[in-house]
């Protein structure tokens, strides 16, 4: 085992409620880095020995990004689309099917290296975990392979064989939801985590939605809904109902959705590069935070609806767009991420976490939203193994 200390850290950010501010930030501080795992931080000049140095000469240090919804199986990519949108046209989740088409056509190896080199992008700004989602191949040979490949790379890895209708069954979408349900879940189940359901007018309804949430449940998947993205809806009461892990855009909420998320162990995930992509109204993140809901940021990275792997631009979206605060945008995309995942070992920097470790370039977090489109990112470790 090799040990790495960070030195000379302007500011840690720690995600410790313990150290005092909801940042949990540690001034002039060390981190010191053991077989993949945060063993030691404190005063820079209580730092122990390490096998290795790095100095961060002032900068600030977060937890690595926690990007707990994207789609990333996928060939082709939807520019002429976006340059529709831009013009006028609104975005209503049909091209999904474009990519549908482009990704059975497309080998193994290339749906492995467009992941590879999204993931590899990914981490070179900073983000360190990341979930990754089926739902381009909507066939029980092809959505069996997306989340084989999936499991390859990702962190988390979902089943979303429920992403839309597939053409060939537009006539009876009773018919899929019941394929979803059974024989396509049961080949995906070895390569998932998690079940999700594109809960939503056009795409599935809360019947069909509850039933294969249940069928994954059923067979030892974790549930996750997309809700409420394209207006009003039954997403989020379905995903509090059935203790989804996280409900997944939440653009268009009643009074009754944020109580029920408030009231619950679900996650708000909140998708601004969504928004910015298509020109809909941004999530009120306000409304939620004020009413003591727990909020995530992610990229929701796929070639149609926002092609934005980065997180630091999810956050100054957030800050500018969706009235957040620096602090709670950043702890959004990195503790926030790993509660909707249910994840206890990412997404802070306290002892014994796994060693994701983003060092910025600048002397404070709050420069990821006061720098728009800067890249800030000095180095980074993902459980203990410098990028």
């Amino acid at each position: 085992m090799v040990s790495t200390v960070i030195a000379n850290i302007g500011e840690l950010v720690t995600n410790d409620p313990t150290v005092g501010d909801g940042l949990g930030i540690v001034r002039d501080a060390a981190l010191v880095i053991e077989d993949g795992k945060v063993a030691w931080r404190g005063p820079s000049s209580d730092a122990p020995a390490a096998d290795e140095s790095f100095d961060a000469a002032g900068r600030a240090v977060l937890p690595g990004f926690v990007d707990s919804h994207a789609h990333l199986v996928f060939a082709g990519e939807r520019a002429e689309e976006f340059a529709a949108r831009m013009s006028g046209q609104r975005y209503d989740g049909g091209g999904i099917r474009t990519t549908v088409e482009r990704s059975r056509a497309a080998s193994d190896d290339e749906l492995r290296a467009t992941l590879r080199r999204i993931i590899d992008e990914m981490a070179r700004q900073g983000t360190t975990t990341v979930e990754c989602k089926s739902g381009y191949g909507l066939t029980v040979e092809q959505e069996a392979r997306a989340v084989r490949i999936a499991a390859e790379l990702a962190d988390e890895v979902t089943y979303l064989g429920a992403h839309v209708v597939p053409t060939e069954y537009k006539d009876d979408t009773d018919a899929y939801a019941r394929l979803v349900s059974t024989e396509m879940l049961a080949a995906c189940v070895p390569h998932a985590r998690w079940v999700d359901v594109f809960c939503e007018k056009g795409a599935f309804d809360a019947d069909q939605a509850r039933e294969i949430l249940r069928a994954g449940i059923a067979a030892g998947l974790s549930p996750r809904v997309h809700a409420n993205q394209l207006g009003e809806g039954p997403g989020v009461q379905v995903a509090v109902e059935v203790d989804a892990a996280s409900a997944d855009h939440c653009t268009f909420l009643s009074d009754a959705d944020v109580e029920a998320l408030a009231s619950s162990q679900t996650v708000a995930t909140l998708l601004p590069g969504v928004e910015f992509s298509t020109r809909q109204p941004y999530p009120d993140a306000r409304r939620l935070i004020d009413a003591g809901a727990t909020v995530a940021l992610a990229s929701d990275c796929n070639p149609g609806s926002c092609y934005s792997s980065s997180m630091a631009f999810c956050i100054a979206v957030a800050v500018r767009d969706m009235h957040m605060t620096p602090a709670e945008a950043v702890w959004s995309a990195t503790a926030g991420g790993a509660r909707a995942l249910r994840r206890t070992d990412v997404g802070h920097l306290g002892v014994g976490a796994r060693a994701d470790v983003h060092v910025l370039d600048a002397p404070s977090h709050i420069h990821l939203a006061y720098r728009p489109g800067v890249p800030q990112t000095a180095a980074v470790w993902k459980a203990g193994r410098k990028v």
